[in-house]
C-alpha cells in the first residue's frame, strides 16, 4: 500500500472536492482504498509506504487525449528548406518524411522517451496516435511495450492514410485491428486500442468504408478533423460537403470517437458533433506552432459539445497545455474572461469522462474504487485556495509548479523527482543514439 499525505487533496469529486491536510491511500490492487485526514489514515494503515506531499497538491493523474509519441525523436531535427507554407506542406516536408524512415527500434525508443516525459509531467493515461510507414506491422506492440516499462495506461492506434499506397493502407487498418484484439486479451485495464485515421484529405471513401468494416464494435475512431483550412476546402471541392458531414455519413463519428483539432468548422458541423456525442480534442500549442488557427472553444461550450485537451505530440505537460489553451482562447476571442470555466473543465473533467469511455476503472478522480493514479504537484499557494478558485490557481501555477511524484495503478513511477520506473540516463542515451540514426535515414 502507498499513502500520499500532508497535502491538499484535490479529489475532483463533487461530494468532497478538497481535503486540507489530507491523505490518499492506494491498495495493492491498484485502486484507491481511502481518503481522509493524514493522521487518521496513518493510524489506520501504519504499514503503508508514505509519500509526503509537503503541503503541495495531491491530485488525480493527468490524461492526454491526443499525443504523437513518435514526434519525440524529431526534436531538434532541422526542417528541409523549401517545404512551403501550410500544414499539408509541413506534413510532407517533415512528418511524413520522418514516419517513412522509421523502423521498429525508432518506434520503441521514441515512445519510451515520450512516456518518460509523461511520468515527469504527471500524465498517467495517454491516447497515442501513431504513424511509422517504414514499419507498420508490430509498431503498436512496441509502443505498448514502452508504456508497460514506464508504467502508463495507454490507448493506442495507428494512423490509416492513403498517402503511402493501398498495400500500406491495408496494413495500417490490420495493425489497428490486431492491436485492439491484443489489448482486449490483456484484461488488466491498462491498455486499449482504437481505429486511427489521419484526416479526410488523405482518406478516400473506400478507405473510410474499409476502416469501419474492420472496426470491432467495442472500439472507436481517433482522427484529425478540420485541423487546417486545406482539409475543409478539399472536402467541399471533392465531396461537396464538409469534413464533419462526410465523416458522419460514413459512420465515423460517435460516442467512441476522438476528433482532434476541429478548427475550421461551421455551425452545422458543431451541431453534428453534439448530436453524435463525438469528443473534440483541443491541441492549442500545436495549432499555434503549425499556424493552423484557433478552435472556438467558447462556441463548443455554447453548443454543449464535449471538449477535451491533448498535446498533439508537441509536449507531455498537460498543465502547460491548459495554460496555452487559456492564453490562446483569450487572445483569439479578444475577451480576457474567455475560457476560464471551459478549459479547466476540459482537462480535469471531460478528459476523464472521455477516457472512461474506453477504460472501465474510474479515472481522473480520487475516491474509493477509482484508479490509483495519483500525482503530487509542488504548489503551495501564496493566497487562499478553495474549491471555488482551485482552477484559477492551477492556471497560474502551470509552467512553474513541478510534479514531484507520479503513481499509476498503485505503482510509484516517480518519487520526490526521482524516476523509479526506468533507468533515465540509459533510456535517454538510447533515444539519442536512435534519433541520430533515424535522422541520417530521414536526410539520406
Amino acid at each position: 500500500m502507498i499513502m500520499f499525505g500532508n497535502g491538499v487533496v484535490v479529489t475532483r469529486d463533487a461530494q468532497r472536492p478538497l481535503i486540507n491536510g489530507g491523505a490518499v491511500a492506494v491498495g495493492d490492487d491498484g485502486l484507491i482504498s481511502a481518503l481522509g485526514p493524514t493522521q487518521k489514515l496513518r493510524r489506520e494503515y501504519p504499514g503503508a509506504h508514505f509519500v509526503d506531499a509537503r503541503g503541495g497538491l495531491i491530485m488525480p493523474g493527468l490524461i492526454n487525449l491526443h499525443h504523437h509519441a513518435y514526434y519525440t525523436l524529431a526534436r531538434g531535427l532541422t526542417p528541409r528548406p523549401g517545404a512551403g507554407k501550410g500544414l499539408p506542406a509541413l506534413l510532407e516536408g517533415r512528418w511524413w518524411r520522418l514516419d517513412r524512415a522509421m523502423n521498429l527500434e525508432d518506434v520503441y525508443h521514441g515512445a519510451a522517451a515520450a512516456f518518460l516525459e509523461c511520468v515527469r509531467s504527471g500524465v498517467t493515461t495517454v491516447f497515442d496516435h501513431h504513424a511509422s510507414y517504414g514499419a507498420v506491422t508490430g509498431s503498436l506492440s512496441e509502443i505498448s511495450r514502452a508504456a508497460d516499462e514506464l508504467g502508463l495506461r495507454a490507448c493506442l492506434c495507428y494512423e490509416v492514410s492513403d498517402r503511402e499506397g493501398e498495400s500500406k493502407c491495408r496494413a495500417a487498418i490490420q495493425e489497428n485491428v490486431d492491436f485492439i484484439r491484443e489489448a482486449s486479451r490483456r484484461g488488466d485495464g491498462m491498455r486499449c486500442g482504437m481505429m486511427g485515421m489521419h484526416a479526410g484529405f488523405t482518406l478516400s471513401d473506400r478507405t473510410l468504408e474499409a476502416c469501419m468494416e474492420a472496426l470491432p464494435a467495442t472500439s472507436g475512431c481517433h482522427i484529425h478533423v478540420a485541423e487546417c483550412l486545406e482539409d475543409t476546402t478539399h472536402s467541399l471541392q471533392t465531396y461537396g460537403k464538409s469534413v464533419v458531414r462526410r465523416l458522419r455519413e460514413r459512420g465515423v463519428l460517435g460516442r467512441k470517437t476522438l476528433a482532434a483539432h476541429c478548427i475550421h468548422l461551421n455551425w452545422e458541423d458543431v451541431q453534428i458533433l453534439r448530436e453524435t456525442d463525438t469528443a473534440v480534442i483541443h491541441c492549442p500549442r500545436s495549432n499555434m506552432c503549425n499556424a493552423a488557427g484557433a478552435a472556438d472553444v467558447t462556441e463548443y461550450s455554447r453548443a454543449r459539445v464535449g471538449l477535451g485537451l491533448g498535446t498533439d505530440g508537441e509536449a507531455a505537460d498537460m498543465l502547460g497545455e491548459l495554460a496555452a489553451a487559456s492564453a490562446l482562447c483569450r487572445h483569439s476571442s479578444q475577451n480576457p474572461d474567455a475560457g476560464f470555466e471551459e478549459l479547466p473543465r476540459a482537462l480535469f473533467t471531460s478528459n476523464a469522462a472521455f477516457a472512461n469511455r474506453f477504460f472501465e476503472t474510474p479515472l481522473g478522480v480520487l475516491k474509493p474504487g477509482a484508479a490509483g493514479d495519483v500525482i503530487v504537484l509542488d504548489y503551495r499557494p501564496p493566497t487562499p485556495l478553495t474549491a471555488e478558485n482551485l482552477d484559477l490557481h492551477l492556471l497560474a501555477a502551470a509552467g512553474t509548479a513541478r510534479v514531484s511524484t507520479t503513481a499509476a495503478a498503485g505503482k510509484l513511477l516517480m518519487e520526490y523527482g526521482v524516476l523509479l520506473c526506468a533507468d533515465e540516463e540509459k533510456l535517454l542515451d538510447g533515444a539519442r543514439k536512435q534519433a541520430a540514426d533515424l535522422w541520417r535515414r530521414v536526410n539520406a
